[in-house]
């Protein structure tokens, strides 16, 4: 198989998968806010809050997480992530008995599990792609950052069984799960380790013509920020993933006729799709280049919401547009780690996909646009537009996107 993962690589792309089916419960919370509203009378916009604090503190720790992920190796940083990551989980245990619900959650949930999440993210890709030549990063990255994708399958039926039983309740299923997650993702980061330095040199080595043509090498942080390539990538990405988090902020209420009544089956779908789109367009990345798949997934992801805003009315055509949208919003977050890899270098992956991984945070702030959109039209048509065009931007750029040369270096 010429993909074969090889040597210790294959041990390190599984527990770093492993990490990230742990690392993507946070598709739990909107199963945890309803019972959040039910159980402690919050509103809408309080349930809502700690989630959206968590991404933001994800964001925003992203690139220190990597430069300490880079510094201190994966075993360490992601282990550190995950005593943070379930620890969260545990304070939020706390709020049903707290005078403020609220402030226990956005501490817990919002900062603790969100610097874990920054912690153990920034720690799977770099310790899974540093075994593997350049003409097999895309699998691998869309592998590992394809359990992320694929953990609301579980994550979903098992918090919603939690919450339901009369010996967990609320309080239960916070400390269940913030148990079961750290010890999880701290075994799973035991796996995790850096190839040998000889060994490293030698596989960059035993593909030179793919690193002329794709990469070049190593930058630190600082060099990577002088390049204008950073910022088309970063625009891209902040394009690409804002259109993809519009869509997911809302689909659900896209349920019509007979789904309608089973609207997380549209969530279970996007998931799919997420999954999907991460190991697919790696692999096909790895064949015919990283900016020519993203030209691709762009359009495809423009043409995709033109449709869904002309058939919204069938439940057969939102099932698939669904899927196609988590397709390529899924594609993206393998895509542009696999390009910071080749054009960025392997070395310092960790701070410079962190830096780069901001796009994604700020992105996120489409979903409140698509909020607002929907309150001011009664309609999330005007939203998918936007969306489109977004990604027709994206693509357009994609072809400015030129490989770097060496970086100067003392």
């Amino acid at each position: 198989m010429k993909n074969k993962l090889v040597g210790y690589g294959r041990v390190a792309a599984s527990a770093a998968t492993g990490i990230n089916l742990v690392l993507g419960s946070l598709y739990a919370w909107s199963i945890i806010k309803s019972a959040l509203e039910t159980e402690l009378g919050m509103d809408a916009a309080s349930a809502a809050l700690p989630y959206t604090i968590e991404c933001l503190v994800f964001a925003l720790l992203m690139a220190p997480a990597g430069k300490f992920q880079d510094r201190f190796g994966p075993r360490a940083a992601a282990s550190l992530g995950g005593l943070l990551f379930g620890s969260g989980f545990i304070v939020s245990s706390f709020c049903p008995s707290s005078a403020n619900p609220l402030l226990v959650l956005l501490l817990g949930f919002g900062v603790l599990t969100g610097a874990g999440t920054a912690l153990g993210y920034a720690s799977t890709t770099p310790a899974a792609v540093k075994w593997f030549p350049p003409e097999k990063h895309g699998f691998v990255i869309g592998i590992v950052v394809g359990g992320v994708g694929m953990a609301a399958v579980y994550v979903a039926p098992l918090t919603e069984f939690l919450l339901n039983s009369e010996s967990f309740g609320l309080q239960g299923t916070f400390r269940t799960l913030g148990i079961a997650f750290s010890v999880a993702i701290i075994l799973f980061a035991q796996l995790l380790k850096n190839p040998p330095a000889q060994d490293t040199a030698k596989r960059r080595a035993s593909n030179e013509a793919f690193r002329e043509k794709e990469s070049c090498d190593d930058f630190c942080w600082k060099d990577m920020l002088k390049t204008p390539q950073f910022y088309l990538l970063w625009t891209m990405f902040f394009f690409g993933a804002g259109a993809g988090l519009m869509v997911i902020s809302f689909a659900k209420s896209m349920a019509v006729g007979s789904i309608k009544e089973i609207g997380f089956a549209l969530v279970i779908a996007l998931s799919a799709g997420n999954a999907g789109g991460r190991v697919v367009s790696g692999l096909v990345s790895d064949k015919i280049g990283r900016i020519r798949a993203m030209l691709i997934v762009f359009v495809f992801q423009a043409a995709t919401l033109a449709a869904m805003s002309e058939l919204s009315s069938s439940p057969a055509a939102v099932m698939a547009g669904v899927v196609l949208v988590g397709f390529n919003y899924g594609s993206c977050l393998s895509l542009f780690p696999a390009i910071t890899a080749d054009y960025f270098g392997l070395k310092n992956l960790g701070a410079n996909y962190g830096a780069l991984y901001t796009a994604w945070g700020v992105g996120a702030i489409f979903a409140t646009v698509a909020g607002k959109i929907k309150v001011a039209t009664g309609s999330y048509t005007p939203a998918m537009a936007l969306a489109a065009v977004l990604c027709l931007a994206a693509a357009a750029m994609s072809l400015a996107v030129k490989p770097l040369s060496k970086p100067n270096v003392p």
